[in-house]
């Protein structure tokens, strides 16, 4: 147990050290190819940091542990929402674009609302047993090629915002930062992710507590330690961007292409963890709307941080 919490916190150390570097590279790399922080956010930060979403789901996938490949994701866009952001504006105020509010925060509600459709069909379809199939896999990930064809629509018509303050290196060395960034982040989520399961088991956890908390939390920590940086270094757009983006990714890539892997029986009691995500999205939407429009200021940002400890009291009990 001793040696499993120190592997633990040597994965968290990694995940600290390859964000700061993954953040610094993706602000480089926005001003030398003269594309927005945003699109940076959206589509390379949002990706590597949900790289150990897949890497879970992928394995949950062919280990046949549907439960955990559905918890990782659902509790992971909670988390996301609730937990990363919400400890960012904490630290400091986030302010956004008017496109994020209107545009990609409302797309990654709609990649919640297609889940819980299609991962309901004794109430939709009067069948007998809820799954997503590998059809509905391919839809998401048709959603998925939309929201790339829509980001690079942005891309050109931001190609100069919000890049007066970023720091520049060398083409070259910002992509080594990215890559280099991207496989700390991959392999120290993947070592806190690991350690936290053991743990758990040991404790004698159930696995779709597993996979709501410390799977979700811990393939989290990448959105987390990139967030956090971001915020201290002032860069919004990557924090939010890669938020928003890594929900997107989740479902719409990561889901889709688990379930084409195999189809993903659908657990009735997640339903409500879906609620809950439907829900942390409208609250984060509305925010941008209370107080300073479009910022998530500090207040708001405790008031999330305050949501996701009562939603996981509310898992432990239900246990």
């Amino acid at each position: 147990m001793l040696l499993n919490l120190l592997l633990l916190v040597i994965g968290l150390g990694i995940l600290i050290v390859g964000a700061e570097i993954l953040v610094k590279g993706a602000s480089s790399i926005a001003k030398n190819l003269g594309v927005s922080p945003l699109v940076i956010g959206l589509t390379v930060v949002a990706f590597g940091t949900s790289a150990p979403e897949m890497v879970v789901n992928i394995m949950a996938a062919l280990n046949g542990t549907a439960d955990i490949a559905l918890g990782n994701i659902i509790g992971s866009n909670i988390a996301n929402i609730l937990l990363v952001l919400g400890l960012s504006a904490m630290i400091y105020p986030i302010k956004v674009h008017n496109s994020t509010v209107h545009k990609e925060i409302p797309f990654s509600l709609l990649a919640i609302i297609v889940l819980f459709i299609f991962g309901n069909d004794i109430l939709f379809e009067g069948v007998d047993i809820n799954i997503v199939s590998r059809g509905e896999g391919f839809v998401l990930i048709s959603f998925f090629a939309i929201f790339l064809y829509y980001t690079f629509g942005i891309s050109k018509e931001k190609s100069k915002e919000g890049q007066e303050d970023l720091a520049t290196y060398k083409k070259s060395t910002s992509i080594l930062l990215i890559i280099g960034g991207l496989l700390l982040l991959i392999g120290g989520g993947e070592l806190l992710v690991r350690e936290a399961v053991i743990i758990a088991t040991q404790m004698g956890v159930s696995e779709t507590l597993i996979g709501l908390t410390i799977v979700a939390i811990g393939t989290s920590f990448p959105e987390l330690a990139t967030a956090v940086v971001a915020a201290l270094h002032h860069n919004d757009d990557i924090a939010v961007g890669g938020i928003v983006g890594s929900n997107i990714f989740n479902i719409f890539w990561i889901l889709g292409l688990t379930s084409i892997i195999s189809p993903l029986p659908f657990n009735a009691r997640i339903d409500i963890d879906l609620w809950v995500a439907v829900l942390a999205t409208v609250i984060l939407f509305l925010t941008f709307f209370v107080g300073k429009k479009h910022e998530l200021e500090r207040r708001q940002g405790f008031l999330l941080f305050l949501l996701y400890l009562a939603y996981l009291y509310y898992l432990v009990q239900r246990g």
